[in-house]
């Protein structure tokens, strides 16, 4: 049974204050929660349509209608479960070899969302954001992962701090930068993405070694999205090393 107190707590979990508050976050769709299942986030309460459901190792599993499902749901189209999980104890240790994304004030839940499905892919297990990007529990960047949340590390922390013990290059993203296809990437590198808006901020100038760019081919478009340049970078790292 889906309880008023129930459903005023899980809608309340849209706000980053009201998750801290309750150490809750929501986790929706069917392959999101069996990505949860299959890691070692606790699942406090599971709510499915679907009565059938595989949710071995749950305790509190809650059979409940479409449209109780709607009540609880943060989508426009609920997919089947709904999973009330605890907010994992934080790990501030990040190790600074091989590759590394650090974000700079990305305020989009998708654009998050799909930086770290991005990561996951490319086997990037560590991103280091600044304190004001979105929050990670943030229902819509949950979504945007498709579950890849569950395998990439998030640090949020003051960058330009972070970055004063980084013993390896740097390099910021610009419009002006040098070419990612003529620039070499080694091995152990930070890649710095700024904010949607406003690229990166004026006070990381000094932290970064070298400015990097993706060179438009076409005259039809002024930027790329945050998470398309990354996927572009990326893209082009480990074209990289393949060829090496």
């Amino acid at each position: 049974m889906l309880t008023k107190n129930a459903i005023k707590i899980i809608t309340s979990l849209g706000s980053k204050k009201i998750r801290q508050k309750y150490n809750l976050f929501v986790v929706e769709g069917v392959k999101n929660v069996k990505e949860v299942l299959k890691s070692p986030i606790k699942i406090q309460d599971l709510y499915t349509t679907n009565p059938n459901f595989e949710s071995e190792g749950v305790a509190n599993i809650y059979h409940i209608s479409e449209a109780e499902l709607k009540k609880i749901s943060f989508l426009t189209s609920p997919n089947e479960v709904l999973a009330v999980c605890r907010i994992p104890s934080f790990d501030a240790s990040m190790s600074y070899e091989g590759l590394k994304i650090m974000l700079d004030t990305v305020n989009d839940p998708g654009n998050l969302g799909t930086i770290i499905r991005l990561a996951d892919w490319f086997g990037v297990s560590e991103i280091i954001c600044s304190k004001e990007t979105v929050d990670l529990y943030n229902p819509k960047v949950i979504m945007s992962t498709m579950g890849s949340f569950t395998r990439v590390k998030l640090c949020y922390t003051d960058l330009s701090t972070y970055l004063k013990d980084y013993p390896y290059p740097v390099l910021g993203t610009f419009m002006e930068g040098e070419s990612i296809y003529a620039y070499d990437f080694p091995e152990d590198v930070m890649i710095l993405m700024g904010n949607e808006a406003n690229g990166i901020s004026e006070g990381l100038m000094t932290d970064i070694d070298h400015k990097i760019g993706i060179p438009s081919f076409g005259q039809s478009t002024e930027s790329l999205n945050v998470a398309m340049a990354t996927s572009i970078v990326l893209g082009e790292i480990f074209s990289q090393k393949c060829r090496k």
